[in-house]
């Protein structure tokens, strides 16, 4: 939640600013912000529900995390049904609103930041280099080791090796 007409210069869609940038303007979002709710779900629970289901759950886990209620939502390309704040769904919002762009890097920058976190538990998934896209090296480690605990058995690479596929395929979007 950005207090009104807030600005942040190199503010974008995390996809178009580079990791350097988006760290400094996670700290600036989170110390200008009015309030700031992180909300995420389980690899189980994405694979329970799926990736669009999981990422309303997560949505709705920020919201409640918020240290006060927001009074209107603005969301990219989504709707989040049986809430009494009105919303508006912006298709590319996070190219065009402030708050949504914001969104996304805090979004980015603290899963990025989870990742390296499971690097930690998990050093030969090399987590902290790919962050968890279906790179050829996360690929290449996926092949070697097998699924570990955080790897989401709907991820298509994850399902072909379950299936004793020795080649796994995925696309550039298919993460964790």
């Amino acid at each position: 939640m950005l207090p009104r007409r807030c600005t942040l210069p190199g503010l974008n869609d995390s996809k178009q600013v580079r990791e350097s940038d988006r760290v400094r303007l996670f700290a600036e979002i989170v110390r200008r912000a009015v309030g700031v709710g992180i909300g995420s779900a389980t690899a189980a629970e994405i694979d329970r529900l799926n990736i669009l289901q999981a990422t309303r759950l997560a949505m709705r886990r920020a919201l409640q995390a918020l240290p006060l209620q927001a009074d209107f939502l603005l969301l990219d390309a989504m709707t989040l049904s049986g809430l009494l704040v009105p919303q508006r769904s912006i298709i590319k919002g996070d190219g065009l609103s402030c708050s949504i762009a914001a969104a996304s890097i805090v979004a980015k920058v603290t899963r990025d930041r989870l990742m390296v976190e499971y690097h930690r538990w998990y050093p030969h998934y090399n987590f902290a280099e790919h962050k968890g896209y279906g790179t050829p090296d996360h690929l290449r480690l996926l092949r070697e080791h097998g699924p570990c605990a955080i790897h989401r058995r709907s991820f298509a690479p994850v399902l072909h090796l379950l299936a004793g596929d020795a080649a796994p395929c995925c696309s550039s979007v298919d993460q964790v």
